[in-house]
């Protein structure tokens, strides 16, 4: 894989990264674009801890531009795009929406009250561009480009941990308007948020006292449980097993856990990243048969998030693993969060993890 780092017009950086080592990419960015500034601010909930971000410049981002005029296409004559060249593998840039990466340094207190205290939005938010094809999904994407894809993530991961400020590093995909996707285009996101997010501190503090109790891993002793019962589990290789969690929230979700216990994307081998794009790719077109295609035929939304260790303190707590997960419930029906989850975070299942383990093995067997 080869890298190649450049600028957007307005001072955004964006890195190449192409399958093979081919010769530098030295396109231009001729666009005529305002300097790139991020306007955003967190203020911290006195009732949670929990920090919010606003960012209302975001309010005017791009939404679901028709194909022809698709940002994360290439650029063509007549026509600019965020990728300056007329042909990419992989492409990872910075946001031009971004909610984090501000370079205000405002610390007054909102209204002046210590009770609400506030800090600049830093860290960064970028955009990671699968392939130049617009109508590819990443389940059908070859080996060798999902595998540059999973290079690219653990690249920036490294990256962006060795930046001051930097307390964790988020890559995900959404797919689907139901999810709120603005691009159609395949591609995910990397946040790297400049303080440790609610879910991550809630799985850092249970792994940290299952420690203390067990002396053991929590994550490990969970994925040694999931493999002793296998009546969850619905894919395993050498190094990877994807299995439904016994407390699934959504309608369809997946775990897949390395057998080995490491902290980030940046820490796999190569054999582990061969395995697990051959998982992914598996477990994404086991989700789109898991509905009958004749009663919604339209692609199952779902939302695909890495999951990896804080930065800094906490850090020998976490473990990666992939959650895969669709709000769809049913075919033409989604799962909306109403009063028990939204306001109280107390969730209730549509079904049975074991029923949904097993229509994943159902589709696998169907399809293979």
């Amino acid at each position: 894989m080869r890298q190649t780092a450049t600028r957007l017009a307005d001072g955004r950086d964006l890195i190449y990264f192409d399958d093979a080592t081919t010769a530098p990419r030295t396109a231009v960015d001729h666009r005529d674009l305002p300097v790139a500034a991020v306007r955003s601010h967190l203020r911290c909930d006195p009732l949670t801890g929990e920090w919010v971000t606003f960012a209302a410049h975001r309010m005017d981002r791009t939404f679901l531009p028709a194909a022809d005029d698709c940002p994360l296409c290439p650029t063509r004559p007549g026509h600019g795009t965020e990728i300056p060249d007329s042909d990419y593998d992989v492409v990872v840039f910075e946001n031009r929406f971004a909610a984090l990466g501000s370079r205000d340094t405002d610390t007054t207190p909102v209204d002046d009250e210590r009770l609400w205290p506030r800090r600049p939005a830093g860290g960064r938010c970028e955009v990671v561009a699968f392939t130049a094809d617009h109508d590819a999904r990443y389940a059908d994407l070859p080996h060798e480009r999902a595998r540059t894809v999973v290079d690219a993530l653990a690249a920036r991961t490294a990256a962006l941990s060795r930046s001051p400020g930097v307390q964790q590093v988020f890559c995900f995909e959404n797919r689907g308007i139901e999810i709120g996707v603005t691009l159609q285009h395949p591609h995910g996101q990397i946040y790297a948020y400049p303080f440790v997010p609610p879910r991550t501190r809630t799985l850092i503090d249970r792994s940290r006292d299952h420690r203390i109790r067990t002396g053991r891993s929590l994550q490990r002793d969970v994925l040694d449980a999931e493999t002793r019962a296998g009546t969850r589990i619905v894919w395993s290789g050498r190094y990877w097993s994807a299995y439904v969690p016994a407390a699934a929230r959504w309608p369809v979700e997946v775990h897949l856990a390395p057998h080995r216990d490491v902290p980030d994307l940046a820490a796999l081998g190569d054999d582990e990243r061969d395995e697990l794009v051959d998982a992914q790719r598996d477990l994404l077109t086991r989700l789109d048969r898991y509905f009958d295609p004749a009663a919604d035929p339209s692609p199952v939304p779902y939302i695909a998030a890495w999951h990896q260790a804080p930065v800094g303190e906490g850090r020998e707590f976490g473990r990666l693993f992939w959650q895969l997960f669709s709000l769809r419930r049913a075919p033409g029906k989604l799962k909306y969060l109403a009063g028990s989850e939204s306001a109280m975070g107390a969730w209730i299942g549509d079904t049975v993890p074991e029923r949904i383990a097993g229509r994943l093995r159902e589709v696998a067997r169907d399809g293979l």
